[in-house]
């Protein structure tokens, strides 16, 4: 693991984030973070279903990075934490920064059951305070921020992805 990427995580551990803490390096051959896998997702909103192609992060280490760093963000891509936290077990409260992170992003909260508990759209980037769920979720999604509102993607819209993977 880089020095940043150690720094990284000993400071979002230090705030009390939590591994959700907003962060993801760009991976390149001269880096020594390796990109996570894909999977397709979807969320039906009331304007019809909208399909994506995120990376899944399921590791402790995989969310500690999350999309920090990353200024390679595509309208039909994202980040999922799932399951958050990368250790498994109920649904949590989750607070994520956008720490180190250039883009806004539109960070969805998605509850046990699959639908949507809160939108933090265009969160400021590199920001450092916290943007809570507000109640316990099982999974985080990370979009282009603006993606949700153009989208017409709204609290309550249900999100599928294959979970197996």
């Amino acid at each position: 693991m880089s020095f940043v990427a150690k720094a990284v995580l000993a400071g979002v551990l230090a705030l009390g984030i939590g591994a959700g803490g907003v962060a993801y390096m760009n991976s390149d051959a001269d880096s020594d973070v390796a990109k996570v896998a894909t999977v397709p997702l979807t969320i039906k909103s009331a304007n019809g279903t909208h399909a994506f192609q995120v990376e899944s992060a399921k590791t402790e280490a995989e969310q500690a990075r999350g999309l920090m760093f990353r200024t390679d963000l595509k309208p039909d891509g994202g980040m999922l934490f799932w399951p958050y936290p990368a250790k498994g077990g109920e649904p949590v409260a989750a607070n994520f920064w956008m720490k180190n992170t250039p883009s806004p992003l539109d960070i969805l909260y998605i509850r046990a059951d699959g639908t949507i508990a809160r939108i933090a759209e265009n969160t400021v980037p590199f920001s450092e305070a916290p943007i809570p769920s507000g109640e316990p979720v099982g999974a985080v999604l990370e979009l282009m921020g603006g993606r949700a509102a153009e989208l017409g993607i709204a609290e309550g819209d249900l999100v599928t992805w294959d979970k197996a993977k």
